[in-house]
């Protein structure tokens, strides 16, 4: 294993830039849609199962976040609620509802681009993600393109776009 700067330790045989691509392109597909450029993807064994963005103001529904959509995603496709193998790559740090999906579906890594210092429970705002009062923890690793993520949120705040849904 390869230490990143600033983050936990990652696995060098996942494909993080990749996949972290993948969670970029569907967050350029929620800018155009008008919803924050907030998305993720979910990987098993080197292969995406799931994909998914916010699609908040698009359903009226304050819980349609990305990272709570794509467990929810890779969960019905693998056809099963434990989800230990399953790494999820998310833009932006996840809030206190995803991270609890998170520790819920048994997950055991995240990782994410850019920190969300308002919202983010993975150590930005608040530390769920890494609890000691928690009976499960999930590894971090952040900071992968962080760069092109917060640009997208650059671009987002530029035409007038929410760079992160509201109190999420």
């Amino acid at each position: 294993m390869v230490p990143v700067a600033g983050t936990r330790l990652y696995h060098r045989s996942v494909n993080y830039e990749l996949f972290m691509g993948e969670a970029l392109a569907e967050a350029q597909l929620a800018l155009d849609d008008g919803e924050p450029p907030c998305a993720a993807v979910a990987v098993v064994d080197e292969a995406m199962v799931a994909r998914a963005r916010d699609r908040v103001r698009e359903t009226g529904d304050p819980t349609a976040h990305a990272v709570v959509a794509a467990v929810r995603e890779a969960a019905r496709r693998l056809g099963r609620d434990r989800l230990a193998d399953v790494t999820i790559f998310t833009t932006l740090e996840p809030c206190a509802m995803c991270v609890g999906a998170l520790l819920q579906a048994d997950i055991e890594t995240l990782v994410f681009a850019a920190p969300d210092p308002d919202n983010g429970a993975a150590g930005g705002a608040i530390q769920l993600a890494q609890s000691a009062q928690l009976p499960r923890r999930l590894r971090v690793v952040s900071g992968i393109r962080r760069d092109e993520v917060e640009e997208l949120r650059r671009r987002a705040a530029a035409r007038g776009a929410p760079a992160r849904a509201r109190a999420s």
